[in-house]
């Protein structure tokens, strides 16, 4: 029986470094294909994607909004688009400007939507 919780503990782990690697990885993406969207470094690249997972769920939590440009419409978009600009505040080597927020949002919604990780 303890076995059985082993193994889901280490499922429960390697789901979250998935979705902590995807997200990395569409961050990235995103912020290379977004004029005015620069990260400088692997380490604001991961900093970037926890703050951006840690405000996301904040947001759901709290605000009961998905931020996703195709979570919860015109609503989600702004509010992806806000958290990307809002992560510059905790992460020195990332950068981005109010459009670059907003086309990165929808990058990264096109990116989220192509690349898997969440249904992991």
């Amino acid at each position: 029986m303890a076995n059985q919780y082993a193994k889901t503990g280490d499922v429960g782990i390697m789901h979250l470094v998935l979705r902590l690697v995807s997200s990395i990885v569409i961050l990235g993406i995103t912020a290379f294909l977004t004029p005015g969207f620069a990260i400088n470094g692997m380490w604001p690249l991961v900093f970037g994607a926890v703050i951006l997972a840690v405000l996301d769920y904040l947001a759901l939590r709290f605000l009961n909004l998905n931020a996703s440009p195709f979570g919860r419409g015109i609503s989600g978009f702004i509010l992806a688009a806000v958290i990307i600009y809002v992560t510059q505040f905790f992460v020195p080597g990332y950068s981005v400007s109010y459009f670059g927020a907003i086309v990165g949002a929808l990058v990264y919604g096109i990116v989220d939507a192509v690349i898997p990780g969440k249904g992991m």
